[in-house]
């Protein structure tokens, strides 16, 4: 047991048991809330910004499982979240901290786990886990806090798994609202943009904050719709563009959010998919998706632009993908990524319409390729 799990003075810590589909089983403590979660868990490379990963609306339905193994000693505050709330259906890590260290920090992560209800386990070889998921793939897994194995292991059997999950619209907003908040400085906190010059309506697939605040930045006044809005009530509101965004699931049962795509392409209008968001207008074009093996989890991941020759560095999440052998002519492929030569951006050749499978807007992660945002800034002014 790592020192840190059990400082000093402190009482015991609950037992927690994290059992995988395939029958393997890991001991470790619970530092969450009591009772048990069930979903896919996967891995996250990412060194740091644990917080903006529990709250990304694209982890919902899945455990997340951090590689990096020192967790929790920056603590948590009231700012770098992507949304209202944790998303993520559990956390496994190695050595979480309980000695936390930062200025902005309001209380430590297990705290802030146990508020939002969220099952977590530490003390797991995390080390052996990925091999396990890299190896094998993704897989049904619970946490559960006691010790009753046969249980646990039983749960992550009955997991159905993520093929055919429309996740999207349980996640999304449920009434349009306008955003204003531009990006986080130190010292002034997050600050507040006046009218823009481009009206950007954000469809809602679990959208992360910093895609709203890095549009806001750049001049766009962005109304958010919910995911099963009619593509003629957004039309209705006039907008210079259409941004399809993050989220989770399956893009495959989102016949809705493909009609949207489907609609804005023959409208001409810019538009912009970023994660689900691509996989959208893979589908709306007439390609495939596909269920991915491990999926892309974290902030380090290099990324080919084909036109250019630039290598970026960029963040990752996403457990399906666009099968680019499936694209018709009229989609050119921009990016692929240097891990496994897999889709990561495509364009349309006949209509203002883009896409990047990854996350130009990070949080966490590297903004190496945060010019996404201005390449559809300036397909909006071509349009006026």
């Amino acid at each position: 047991m790592l020192p840190s799990l059990l400082p000093e003075g402190s009482d015991s810590t609950p037992p927690a048991i994290l059992a995988l589909a395939d029958g393997t089983i890991f001991k470790g403590v619970s530092i969450g809330a009591d009772g048990h979660t069930v979903a896919e868990v996967v891995f996250n490379t990412s060194m740091t910004g644990y917080q903006e990963i529990l709250t990304d609306p694209s982890y919902s339905g899945q455990i997340v499982t951090l590689t990096y193994p020192h967790i929790g000693n920056t603590g948590i505050n009231g700012e770098d979240v992507e949304s209202t709330r944790v998303h993520a259906a559990g956390l496994v890590v190695r050595d979480c901290s309980l000695r936390v260290s930062s200025f902005r920090s309001t209380m430590s992560l297990p705290a802030y786990l146990k508020q939002q209800g969220v099952v977590a386990i530490s003390g797991v070889d995390t080390r052996k886990l990925t091999r396990i998921l890299r190896d094998g793939g993704a897989q049904g897994a619970c946490i559960l806090v006691g010790d009753d194995e046969q249980k646990a292991v039983a749960l992550a059997r009955g997991f159905p798994g993520m093929a055919g999950q429309d996740l999207a619209r349980t996640v999304s907003t449920k009434s349009i609202e306008s955003w204003s908040e531009g990006t986080w400085k130190l010292g002034s906190g997050y600050t507040q943009i006046g009218q823009g010059q481009h009206h950007v309506v954000a469809y809602d697939f679990g959208i992360k904050s910093n895609i709203l605040r890095l549009l806001a930045d750049r001049g766009c006044r962005v109304t958010v719709v919910p995911a099963q809005t009619p593509v003629d009530e957004v039309l209705a509101l006039n907008p210079d563009g259409i941004f399809l965004s993050n989220g989770p699931g399956d893009p495959e049962p989102c016949d809705y959010a493909i009609e949207t795509a489907k609609a804005a392409i023959a409208g001409k209008i810019p538009l912009f998919g970023i994660c689900l968001g691509q996989q959208i207008i893979g589908l709306a074009v007439g390609g495939k998706t596909v269920k991915m093996k491990a999926g892309h989890h974290g902030a380090n991941h290099p990324v080919h632009e084909l036109g250019t020759g630039r290598v970026f560095i960029t963040s990752q999440n996403h457990g399906f993908n666009v099968d680019g052998e499936s694209l018709p002519g009229n989609a050119r492929v921009t990016h692929v990524s240097l891990f496994d030569g897999t889709l990561q951006g495509f364009e349309l050749t006949d209509a203002p319409a883009f896409c990047f499978q990854g996350h130009p807007e990070a949080s966490p992660g590297p903004h190496d390729i945060v010019v996404l945002f201005d390449k559809f800034i300036s397909l909006m002014a071509q349009k006026k």
